[in-house]
């Protein structure tokens, strides 16, 4: 149902349009709203370099247009910042490692060196997922916590028999 509902809102410029889908999606409750943040959440997984500026519009046009995710559901109180925040991190990523650089495995690691926690460790990502993956965690670091984003140069891997 919210499948169409999404493309239209991306490719609508109309604003009698898109009140009809704001009412559309409303009235298609938790579920209809839920399919349509996930499909939002994949805009910013899936952007590249030449998207940067659409992705950003993208996010303030979604604000006006769902101005209050948080009255569906709680866990979506903080939707429209946390996307900007992964999305401004995502950018940084792209800004900051050039295409040529790109290509071979990347790795997420996080630690807060004054707590007895795990060192938390996301391998075997291809770039585009290690830069949303710093993005999305990036934007809800605690005191003391870090992050890093690393290609991986060479790697020895065994399995056990």
């Amino acid at each position: 149902m919210s499948d169409h509902i999404f493309q239209q809102f991306v490719e609508s410029e109309d604003p009698d349009q898109l009140n009809q889908l704001q009412q559309e999606l409303i009235n298609g409750g938790y579920s209809s709203v839920y399919r349509f943040v996930e499909q939002f959440r994949e805009q910013i997984k899936t952007f590249g370099d030449e998207d940067m500026e659409r992705i950003q519009q993208l996010i303030a046009k979604g604000e006006k247009f769902l101005p209050d995710p948080g009255a569906i559901s709680p866990s979506w109180q903080d939707l429209w910042p946390q996307f900007r925040s992964i999305t401004e991190h995502k950018i940084k990523v792209l800004k900051t490692i050039p295409l040529s650089e790109r290509e071979g495995e990347w790795q997420i690691l996080m630690d807060n060196p004054y707590t007895h926690q795990q060192i938390v460790c996301y391998p075997g990502l291809t770039f585009a997922e290690a830069a949303y993956l710093f993005g999305y965690f990036r934007s809800d670091l605690k005191r003391n916590e870090y992050i890093r984003m690393q290609k991986v140069q060479n790697v020895i891997m065994e399995f056990g028999t």
